[in-house]
């Protein structure tokens, strides 16, 4: 999966978070790092006149915390720092992914947040209902975690509705460019009506997850290793506290069916586990352009 990473950078402990888990990623994988941070362009504000000055101090402010965020990268990663300029935080990481052909973006969580869980700002939430390229969320935390650590599993929350496909291409991938273990978590008891009686959805279950395996390993290279697991809890929260997580796991999951083919819309699955998941979260778009399937 070698290619580039781009991460959304503020001199924040998000923006820390961000970075590490960008640097994690990105070492597993064998890419390369972009470390981004956006400023307003020169079109923000037909009230307040551009300040030549007060410009460049925001782009000598903007070197100083990118020089800081690359020093911390861990050595054998090669980063780069770029400023760029937009509208809006979301669309500067969006244009600047697009430019160099990135795999993914990485964003950290909103201030607040409990340590090791997710919370949304207005950056992940723009870019998690607009992304041609999956999203990466960091929660809060991340930039305690040994970076020695890498990518040691990868877990993908798969369901019965459109986009699983895309999902367990990215999940693949994704397991043998970081040589991660590969876990499927089938869905399907949380996406059946309650009203099911409990041992059809037991029976139900044990299918999707023999499905799902199936052909997780045709898509593995060299026969690859994976495992399935079932969702057991009353609602997709009692789901993700029931299972086993490792401190370097990534949890998969897919957009959601409203979003616009290449784009990213998150589901209310996705945003029930957010509340609930200690790992890092991916987002992926329901379908995959061409180009966006051989990287």
């Amino acid at each position: 999966m070698s290619g580039r990473i781009v991460v959304g950078y503020t001199a924040t402990d998000a923006g820390e978070d961000a970075v590490a888990l960008g640097a994690r990623l990105a070492a597993a994988s064998g890419s390369g790092l972009d470390v981004v941070v956006v400023l307003p362009s020169d079109g923000r504000s037909v009230i307040t006149p551009p300040d030549a000055s007060y410009d460049r101090y925001l782009r000598d402010k903007a070197a100083t915390w990118l020089d800081a965020a690359a020093s911390g990268v861990p050595e054998g990663t090669a980063v780069t720092t770029n400023v760029r300029y937009a509208d809006s935080f979301a669309e500067g990481l969006e244009a600047a992914a697009q430019e160099f052909g990135a795999t993914h973006i990485v964003v950290g969580a909103a201030n607040g947040g409990r340590r090791g869980r997710h919370r949304l700002g207005s950056v992940a939430t723009e870019l998690l209902h607009s992304s041609s390229v999956p999203v990466v969320l960091a929660p809060e935390g991340s930039r305690r975690v040994d970076p020695a650590i890498g990518v040691t599993r990868v877990t993908a929350a798969i369901g019965t509705r459109p986009g699983a496909d895309a999902l367990l291409h990215e999940a693949t991938s994704l397991a043998e460019a970081t040589g991660a273990e590969l876990r499927l978590l089938s869905l399907v008891t949380v996406d059946l009506p309650a009203s099911v009686d409990t041992g059809v959805i037991r029976i139900a279950g044990a299918a999707h997850a023999d499905e799902v395996l199936a052909r997780a390993r045709a898509a593995l290279a060299d026969g690859g290793a994976a495992e399935a697991v079932v969702a057991r809890g009353d609602s997709i929260e009692d789901a993700v506290q029931n299972l086993s997580w490792e401190p370097g796991e990534l949890a998969i999951v897919a957009s959601s069916r409203l979003a616009q083919p290449r784009r990213l819309f998150l589901g209310s699955t996705a945003a029930k586990m957010l509340h609930e998941l200690p790992v890092p979260m991916i987002v992926v778009p329901r379908t995959r352009t061409a180009e966006g399937a051989s990287r």
